[in-house]
């Protein structure tokens, strides 16, 4: 069985690199000709994430998407559980987005240089590199573009619903008034456990809820009671659906 799961496994990511290879350019070069052209890049991300899903067996089912608003600027909060989030992401939400990555993705051969187009490299460790990240993401919200933060700050491997939140998708929520959209992302710890590079092909369902109004918030500067709503709602969708 794990030598059918490690051959299921190789040809998977074979696809991925392949795909990676075919699309990557066009991922990148509309951004490169015009910053404003990302919507032609999310439409080949997307693609990337669709073919490779369904050659691979995954399937996704997406729940509460009438609760985005094409034309309005959201930050996206997701429970992390497991590297299959990311085709997720862009299979999921109808918008183009930017997304919040670990710098050490910036480093891999031809995979960093097209994601680094769509996503925001942060350092945890380094405070001065949060600082710049903080920077470009409120950037890209004045610019009206959606950003996807998985407030945990890490995936979650243990057996608790969700980690504890970290504070800075929140503070820029009461910064800017843009409305928080919890996404709940459930079944991609089956595709891929805890713990294991292993893969299998199964079913991802997807939920939003309605935004929440971050505006209430803004007279108060209480970004910790905002984090606390959004945790208490995003744990309750998961589970109510798991």
């Amino acid at each position: 069985m794990k030598i059918l799961q490690w051959i299921y496994t190789i040809y998977s990511a074979l696809i991925f690199i392949a795909l990676m290879l075919i699309l990557g350019l066009f991922v990148v070069i509309p951004l490169i000709i015009s910053p404003k052209d990302g919507g032609i890049s999310f439409f080949f991300i997307r693609i990337w994430a669709k073919i490779w899903s369904f050659l691979s067996g995954i399937r996704y089912e997406v729940h509460g998407r009438e609760h985005v608003q094409s034309n309005q600027p959201y930050i996206y909060i997701f429970n992390h559980r497991s590297f299959i989030d990311a085709p997720v992401i862009p299979i999921a939400i109808p918008q183009e987005i930017r997304a919040i990555g670990k710098k050490e993705l910036s480093k891999v051969p031809f995979f960093g240089f097209v994601v680094s187009r769509v996503a925001v490299w942060v350092d945890r460790k380094d405070a001065a590199s949060r600082k710049i990240s903080v920077e470009r993401l409120l950037k890209i919200l004045g610019s009206g573009i959606s950003i996807v933060v998985a407030p945990e700050g890490t995936r979650n491997d243990t057996p608790k619903t969700l980690l504890p939140f970290q504070r800075g998708a929140f503070r820029i929520a009461v910064e800017t008034g843009i409305p928080i959209l919890p996404m709940a992302v459930i079944g991609a710890d089956r595709i891929m456990k805890r713990g294991s590079i292993l893969l299998q092909p199964g079913k991802v369902q997807i939920y939003f809820s309605a935004p929440i109004d971050t505006k209430p918030y803004q007279a108060s500067g209480d970004y910790q009671s905002l984090s606390d709503k959004c945790y208490n709602r995003l744990e309750a969708m998961i589970l109510t659906h798991e």
